[in-house]
This record gives C-alpha cells, sequence and structure tokens, in this order.
C-alpha cells in the first residue's frame, strides 16, 4: 500500500497550491509551477478561489447538491420550485465564472510554462551545438595527429628498407 504522504507526480495536478507547496519536494517540481503555487499560496483571493474550484469540481460538491435539492423539493417548496431555481441560477453564474478564472490561470501557467521550457531547449540545443562543434574540432585534430603518426611510421619503414 502507497505511503499517503508520498506525493507522486501523477497526484499532484488535483492539490492546491499550498497542499502542493507543503507535500510536494520542490525540487522536484517545475519551476514554473513552484512559482505559481507560491503566487497562489500568497493571495488570500486566489486561496478562495482555488478552494471553490476545488470543492465545485469534486463528487463532493455532486452529492452534496443532491442531496440539497432533494430536501428543497421535498420539504421546503412544492412545484415548480421558483426559489430553488432562482439559487441555483445565481449559484450557475458564480460557478461559471470560477470556471473561467480556472481557465484564464492554466492559460497564462501554461504559457509561461511553455515560455521556460522552449528557453531552456533553446539553451540546451545552443549547448549541444557547441559541443558538437568542439568534439569535431577534436576529432580532426585527432586525425591530423595519427595521420602524421602513421606517415612518420611509414617514412621511417621506408628509409630502413634499402
Amino acid at each position: 500500500m502507497p505511503d499517503p504522504f508520498t506525493v507522486s507526480r501523477h497526484h499532484l495536478p488535483h492539490l492546491t497550491p499550498r497542499k502542493l507547496l507543503a507535500l510536494a519536494r520542490r525540487e522536484e517540481l517545475h519551476p514554473v509551477v513552484l512559482a505559481e503555487a507560491e503566487h497562489r499560496a500568497a493571495s488570500v483571493q486566489l486561496r478562495v478561489a482555488d478552494a471553490i474550484t476545488a470543492f465545485a469540481g469534486s463528487m463532493r460538491f455532486v452529492y452534496l447538491h443532491v442531496l440539497l435539492f432533494v430536501v428543497w423539493m421535498l420539504v421546503f417548496e412544492r412545484t415548480p420550485w421558483p426559489t430553488l431555481t432562482l439559487i441555483v441560477s445565481l449559484e450557475a453564474i458564480f460557478l461559471s465564472t470560477f470556471v473561467m478564472i480556472g481557465q484564464n490561470r492554466q492559460a497564462a501557467f501554461q504559457q509561461a510554462k511553455a515560455d521556460r521550457d522552449y528557453t531552456s531547449s533553446e539553451k540546451l540545443l545552443e549547448e549541444n551545438t557547441d559541443l558538437t562543434r568542439v568534439i569535431h574540432e577534436l576529432s580532426q585534430q585527432i586525425h591530423e595527429m595519427v595521420k602524421a603518426e602513421v606517415q612518420a611510421q611509414a617514412a621511417a619503414k621506408t628509409v630502413k628498407e634499402p
């Protein structure tokens, strides 16, 4: 059975930024993920938005709403449930706003991650190109040295044979 306090890469996406920072080893996180989590954990407003979207995206949210709707329809109001309709409509407006906030946040995060990844890959490409040039120059030097040594041995052998 896996340790419940061990965080694997597959379990990180559903964590709120504060939980992510508390449970994950920082050196294992992508620097953009770490920066975004620190930014979101530092802001009360963003922590509230994260908590609401984390709860609204869970099955507990669905079960709670099914229970509340059934109780409301059976106990508080008879058909056609005008107050319940108003409450559900207002909730849908707010939840759709939080979904859009989450989508905007995710898009900004993905762009920052893509920018950093691009910069890193360009730097690695440049380093690899430089290393390839150095290896090529060293290979040419070794080739010239071996060629000169073979020619010297051939010349020495020719001088000894007459």
